[in-house]
């Protein structure tokens, strides 16, 4: 029997494909979504050895057009709008006056005046709406999230396997640029981005299309070893790269310098929402700091635990987990600045007993050839 619960989440148009593959499905977001299929540690290890096939079409889209449309994205973000040619995706943030993240997103050129913002699945109402608010020069805006459905390629043989199908040249696209083509017989965008520390590309399709180009996809990489991987997954890949993750690393109360996002915040630019309390807090220092920590005595580290150094506690865990392609268990937690420093020991409260760990560098893992975003 269906209960109200499931009756309120939202499916992407992939959800009985998934259901017949026998996925694990989980609520995420307000979505019921593939947590796991043959099993998270599997298709980890498949992403970092050949390639996964993600459905992440809850991800939200939120297109913007119109004259003062560079403006308006200037102010409301903090990257620099700018730098970025037509064709060309920019890692950035949507930001609040007190520098914390009203969400991270990727912004798409489409033309001069006409972007496409990928914004996490939560967070599209509450995004579109701050936008929205700040839209005094009334410009083109709108929620497109209905007319995408978005799958991520990701692994070392993804470009392989997608040059089966499409004639784009993929191998002349540099990471977070895009391109429009024809990809399984479908047309769309093919953005050579991602979230999981590998090269891959996401592809931006009418969702009506969206068992073909799974099914194209899966066939075409079937002797590449590609393999349908969930949110579980996507999750210790983002974890073992250093990913920040919304209502874990970014939040409210967390502005982008203590996240370890200073790189994005392009103050020379002008005036944006947030710069001058993000300039106040780089000049007087930071309230806490991210860090990186790997357990050293046996335990999983888990959101909420406590964090201690020194005999008291200093923080909480915000992410952690096992990595499954470095067979240790790591985790990610906000410490207070002057004791954030590699290699010094700190403890992680599970469950009433102290386990130790120590600080490490970040990324925990980076692939040969980065496919961070360079701008």
């Amino acid at each position: 029997m269906t209960s109200q619960a499931d009756v309120a989440l939202k499916r992407t148009a992939l959800n009985t494909i998934h259901r017949a593959a026998g996925a694990k499905m989980v609520e995420f977001g307000g979505w019921e979504m593939p947590v796991e299929y043959s099993g998270i540690t599997e298709e980890h290890w498949a992403v970092r050895r050949a390639a996964g096939l993600f459905d992440v079409s809850h991800m939200g889209e939120i297109e913007i057009w119109g004259t003062s449309s560079p403006e308006l994205l200037q102010y409301l973000t903090a990257n620099d709008i700018a730098r970025l040619q037509i064709g060309q995706a920019q890692y950035t943030a949507l930001v609040y006056p007190q520098g914390s993240a009203v969400d991270d997103c990727v912004v798409h050129r489409l033309d001069r005046e006409r972007f496409l913002i990928c914004v996490n699945a939560a967070s599209t109402e509450k995004d579109f709406n701050w936008i929205m608010t700040h839209n005094v020069a009334e410009v083109g805006l709108r929620d497109a999230s209905a007319d995408y459905s978005q799958l991520a390629l990701q692994g070392p043989k993804a470009i392989e396997i997608l040059t089966r199908l499409t004639s784009a040249d993929l191998p002349g696209l540099r990471t977070y640029w895009f391109t429009r083509a024809v990809c399984a017989g479908v047309e769309g965008l093919i953005a050579r981005t991602g979230y999981t520390g590998e090269d891959g590309f996401e592809f931006y399709f009418p969702p009506e299309e969206s068992e073909r180009v799974w099914n194209a996809i899966l066939d075409a990489g079937r002797t590449q070893g590609v393999v349908p991987a969930g949110l579980g997954a996507r999750n210790t890949l983002r974890l073992e790269a250093a990913y920040p993750l919304y209502g874990h690393e970014l939040d409210e109360e967390t502005t982008l310098l203590e996240a370890g996002l200073g790189w994005i915040c392009k103050f020379d630019k002008g005036d944006f929402i947030g710069r001058a309390a993000l300039l106040a807090e780089r000049e007087q220092g930071l309230k806490k700091k991210l860090v990186g920590f790997e357990m050293i005595e046996r335990g999983i580290a888990r959101e909420g635990y406590p964090v201690w150094i020194g005999g008291r506690p200093v923080g909480k865990v915000t992410s952690g987990s096992p990595a499954p392609f470095l067979q240790k268990n790591i985790g990610l937690a906000y410490v207070p600045p002057e004791l954030a420093r590699v290699g010094v020991g700190l403890e992680i409260e599970i469950r009433g007993k102290k386990v130790a760990a120590w600080q490490v560098a970040l990324p925990f893992y980076k692939r040969a050839k980065s496919s961070a975003p360079a701008n």
